[in-house]
């Protein structure tokens, strides 16, 4: 196969009307900031870990005994 010679840079992109926002070169990807990820946890959180917690070992004595 052959291939065309190179005829010089390749033509800029430019934006679609309707499209996503362009992305900048390179390896980074810009995004939303997080959340602290050592932000301590609420009460409900905390229940709800236990309430899952809970359930998991139920089912694995019952899986164990049964």
């Amino acid at each position: 196969m052959r291939e065309r010679p190179h005829d010089g840079p390749l033509p800029t992109a430019y934006p679609m009307p309707d499209g996503r926002p362009p992305q900048p070169d390179g390896d980074r990807v810009p995004c939303p900031s997080r959340p602290d990820a050592r932000a301590p946890i609420s009460r409900r959180q905390y229940a709800y870990g236990i309430a899952i917690a809970v359930v998991v070992l139920v089912l694995l004595v019952l899986g164990i005994l049964g």
